[in-house]
C-alpha cells in the first residue's frame, strides 16, 4: 500500500514542488547511456519524473507505481503520453523484455516486507531481457541516516503555485533497526488543514541484499557509490545471465 504522500492527491500533487531538486537522478540516466538501455521499466516511479526524463530521451519506458494518485500526476505532465504507466507493482507486470529495471530514490527500502522484497526482485527478473540488468540503490545502515531526520533540519515553508503556502517537515517515530518510521507533516495555509503521511524504510546490510539477488537469480555485476552521496548509499547493478 503506498504511503500517503505518495497515494492522496492532494499529498501527490505538492510532491514535486516540495522535493524540485533530483539531482539524484542524473546518475541513473548516465547508467542508462552506459548500458545502451533503449527499453526501461522504472519500478515505483512515483510522479514520473525519471521516466519522463529517459522518454524525452527517445527511450520507450514503463513507468509502475501502486499510488494511483501520483500515477494520475505523472500522467498529466507534458509528455506523459510518451510513457506506459501501469497502477500497480513488479509482480503484476505484463509481458516485456525490459534492458534495465531502476528503483531509484528509496523505492528499494520502502519494500519492507522479505517475501514482498523477494518477489519484487523476481517480477524485476523476469521483465528483464537475457544480459538485462536491475539498478537500485540503498542507505548503507551504518550512516545512520535517520538520525538526522528531525523537524530542525527538515521544516521549511514553499509557496506551491496554484495551492498557496505550505509547511513541512519530518520527525522519526520508532527505530527497529533494521526498520526506521517516520513521519511527514504538512499544513496548507490557504484552509489550514494538516495532514500526514507515515513511511517506514528497512536498511539492508550489503551481503544481505547480494545474497537474495543471487538467490533470484541474478548476477551481481557491481556495487557502486553514489556519486551525488558518497559513502552514504550503496548503488547494485545486477544482471540476467
Amino acid at each position: 500500500m503506498a504511503d500517503e504522500c505518495f497515494g492522496h492527491p492532494r499529498l501527490a500533487a505538492i510532491y514535486d514542488p516540495l522535493d524540485p531538486d533530483r539531482g539524484d537522478l542524473d546518475a541513473y540516466v548516465r547508467l542508462t547511456e552506459e548500458f545502451g538501455a533503449r527499453r526501461v521499466l522504472d519500478i515505483g516511479c512515483g510522479t514520473g519524473v525519471f521516466a519522463l526524463l529517459l522518454a524525452d530521451r527517445g527511450i520507450e519506458v514503463v513507468g509502475v507505481d501502486p499510488a494511483r494518485a501520483s500515477i494520475g500526476v505523472a500522467r498529466a505532465k507534458p509528455g506523459g503520453e510518451h510513457v506506459h504507466w501501469i497502477c500497480g507493482d513488479a509482480t503484476t507486470l505484463p509481458p516485456m523484455r525490459a534492458d534495465l529495471a531502476t528503483m531509484t530514490a528509496n523505492v528499494a527500502q520502502e519494500i519492507i516486507d522479505p517475501q514482498a522484497w523477494r518477489e519484487t526482485l523476481r517480477g524485476a527478473y523476469e521483465a528483464l531481457r537475457p544480459g538485462g540488468r536491475l539498478v537500485f540503490e540503498t542507505r548503507v545502515p551504518a550512516g545512520r541516516a535517520w538520525e538526522q531526520w528531525n523537524r530542525e533540519a527538515s521544516h521549511r515553508v514553499t509557496e506551491i503555485p496554484e495551492v498557496g503556502v505550505v509547511e513541512s517537515w519530518v520527525r522519526v517515530i520508532e527505530v527497529r533497526e533494521p526498520l526506521v518510521t517516520f513521519r511527514w507533516t504538512y499544513v496548507f495555509a490557504v484552509d489550514g488543514e494538516v495532514m500526514t503521511s507515515d513511511s517506514t524504510l528497512r536498511f539492508r546490510e550489503r551481503r544481505e541484499v547480494e545474497t537474495e539477488l543471487v538467490a533470484q537469480g541474478y548476477v551481481v555485476e557491481d556495487v557502486r557509490d553514489a556519486p551525488d552521496r558518497p559513502g552514504r548509499e550503496f548503488v547494485f547493478v545486477a544482471r540476467r545471465p
